[in-house]
Formats: structure tokens, sequence, C-alpha cells
């Protein structure tokens, strides 16, 4: 699998990355996870408009889905070449009517479906393209999932947003990186069941075992580098920032 992060700044873009978006390949299979403030114009560094084969949305928080509706208008206005095919998104409970609602002009109260192939996430396992996920419901304000991705004996999992749970944990048992959100900073903030701060982002990948932690979902008022130590404080696998554009073979 490859990894590359289209976007990994938290709650808005800041100046040098748009919102959460991450591009997972393999097998000539993209499947992109979130679709930030932002993404879409990072995305077309990286494939074209037209090349992704699946969507995955973690929560409908605006920093993880409001470029869906761009892309919207780029799927269903296109002209050179016909309207595009229905493709796979894969969301929790009502996003389609979440990006109906904020796109709030739809020519038709079903036009979304016209263009995306909507799919209700639970807790659960399934197959999408070369890749088997496992999804699970994690601990924010609004129905949010981590993800599971495996393929080939490897595995990538992205926490979603979240705060401490043990699900988490599980979901990220022995994977090979852990793309963990690190949102808050030890000792300032402390809201149960809403964000990571970098020390328990650390703690929670050496319970789980992860190979590799990658600290995403860092807003541009927190300072990265004081997570990067407080993870690194407890986790003694290899930590880093998630930084845009980098990316990662797994």
């Amino acid at each position: 699998m490859k990894l590359t992060v289209v976007g990994c700044s938290g709650s808005f873009p800041s100046a040098e990355s748009a919102c959460s978006s991450y591009l997972v390949e393999a097998d000539g299979f993209r499947l992109l996870l979130d679709m930030g403030n932002g993404a879409l114009g990072e995305l077309q560094r990286h494939c074209g408009l037209y090349d992704l084969d699946a969507i995955f949305l973690s929560h409908l928080h605006a920093d993880h889905c409001i470029d869906m509706c761009a892309y919207f208008v780029a799927r269903y206005y296109r002209h050179d070449g016909g309207r595009c095919d229905p493709i796979p998104v894969y969301g929790p409970e009502g996003t389609e009517h979440r990006l109906t609602t904020a796109y709030a002009d739809t020519p038709t109260a079903s036009s979304m479906s016209e263009v995306f192939d909507f799919h209700t996430v639970k807790p659960s396992t399934f197959e999408v393209g070369p890749f088997t996920v496992h999804t699970e419901r994690v601990a924010h304000p609004v129905e949010a999932y981590g993800i599971r991705v495996e393929h080939g004996g490897k595995s990538l999992t992205y926490s979603g947003d979240t705060g401490i749970t043990p699900v988490l944990d599980e979901l990220a048992r022995d994977t090979d990186l852990f793309l963990c959100e690190a949102a808050f900073t030890h000792g300032k903030e402390d809201i149960p069941d809403l964000h990571l701060n970098g020390r328990e982002a650390g703690e929670a990948a050496a319970r789980a075992g992860a190979r590799r932690l990658v600290l995403t979902h860092i807003p541009p008022w927190t300072d990265p580098q004081v997570n990067l130590a407080d993870a690194r404080a407890v986790y003694d696998g290899p930590v880093e920032l998630a930084t845009p554009r980098v990316s990662y073979d797994i």
C-alpha cells in the first residue's frame, strides 16, 4: 500500500496544509480517507479528478467532508465525457443529507446520489476494491469512525477524530502505520471524548503495539513540535508529524 498525505490540518486549513485527507493506493485502486476543507485542490497534485475509486468519510464535521460539495460539482456538471458514474462513498448515517444540506442548491433532492453511491458505515469488516477494511465507532461528539485498511499482509489504521477509547487500541493492534489524530496539547486542553493530545496518541500507539506512528489533525493554533515530543516520551517506535505531499510505503 501507498499512503499519501493530501491534507492534515485540524479544524481549518493552515497556510501549509488543507484539512484531513489521505490517499491510499494499491493494485491501481485509489481510496480516499476524508475530504476536508481545501483537500480537493491538493488532491489533484496526486491524481486526476476522476481517478478516485472510493471515498471513506470518518465523520461529518466540515474539516473532514466539506470538499465533497466541490467534488459533487466536478462530477455532476462534467460535460467533457459526460456525467461521472457514481463513486462509492462510505460514511456515517445521514451523509447524503448532510452534503445536500451543505451544498444547499442541488438540482434535486437526490442529485448527490446520482454521482455518489452512498453506503452507511457501521462497525464492520468489508471489502473495498483490493482492501479489507474494518471500521469501529470512536469517541467524538458526532457519529465518527476509525478505519483499519489491510492489503497484502500489511495494515494502516486511521483514527479519524476521537478521544481516548479502548476501541482505537484494538483497531490499531499491531498495525504497520498508525495515522493518529493529536489535536490537543497535553496539560492544556482536557475535554473527554473529543480529541487526543500528543501524549495520548503515543500511549495509544504503545498499547496497540503499532509499528509506526504518524501524528495528524493538529490545528494551526497548536505547536506540533510539543505534540511530537510528548508522543516520543511514551512511545518507543518511530513517530513523526504528518506532512502534506509526503508518501509512505506500507
